[in-house]
């Protein structure tokens, strides 16, 4: 990259004012949202903010009851903070790829660890996958993301949409490598000791995401192991 002039840095990387919606992507990596109301982030994903707006973490009333079982079985879970008021707040996460995607009544489910930001009419809820005992360290809980608005997810890379149809046949999935799929499916998690040379990694044993019936999953080109969160 040729050098530049201080002042041919500072017009090429200032925050950019291209769209009237509250989500606006700065770079594929950094997320300006202007906050009028309540917008919901992902806890420690805020880089720089302006304005008046407060953050509080999820209370345990907002979480529902479902919600919080669900988190003290898995040892993990998507930790919100709110973000009241009226301002502007960068949100990033470790220079992870961000997709901004408006639903418009849709539901779709997103690996928690890859939420980044919802708008306050899109309803979240944790859900978790059959046969969780011990099968995973990062890749079990997942949510439910429905309603109207933008929702802003994470990836390592470019990420790739997979269709999934009777045509076709089921596709498999490392769970660690699962970003999102569409609300009609439901995966399996099934096992294949045959294939765990070329599956997951740590384990002879392949634990991998089985998706069948009519729709789609994303994926990202990396093994992404999520540490279990420390209360």
């Amino acid at each position: 990259m040729a050098v530049q002039s201080l002042q041919e840095f500072l017009a090429a990387s200032k925050e950019k004012d291209a769209s009237p919606e509250a989500f606006e992507l700065e770079n594929p990596h950094l997320l300006e949202v202007r906050v009028d109301g309540l917008v919901w982030a992902k806890a420690g994903a805020m880089v720089a903010r302006k304005g008046n707006v407060k953050f509080t973490r999820q209370g345990v009333l907002e979480q529902g009851l479902g919600n919080l079982l669900k988190k003290a079985v898995s040892g993990e879970g998507m930790q919100l903070m709110k973000m009241e008021g009226e301002g502007r707040v960068y949100l990033a996460d470790a220079g992870k790829k961000i997709t901004l995607l408006r639903l418009a009544g849709e539901a779709i489910f997103v690996n928690g660890n890859d939420v980044l930001a919802i708008e306050a009419g899109i309803d979240n809820k944790i859900t978790m996958m059959r046969r969780v005992a011990g099968m995973l360290s990062g890749g079990l809980f997942n949510v439910r993301l429905s309603g109207h608005g933008i929702v802003a997810i994470t990836s390592h890379y470019q990420p790739l949409t997979l269709p999934v149809n009777a045509q076709t046949g089921p596709v498999f999935t490392d769970p660690n490598a699962t970003v999102a799929w569409s609300g009609g499916l439901s995966p399996e998690i099934v096992a294949d000791i045959s294939l765990g040379t070329l599956f997951g990694r740590g384990s002879g044993e392949s634990v991998q995401l089985k998706f069948a019936g009519d729709g789609w999953v994303v994926v990202q080109p990396y093994e992404e192991v999520v540490l279990q969160a420390k209360e």
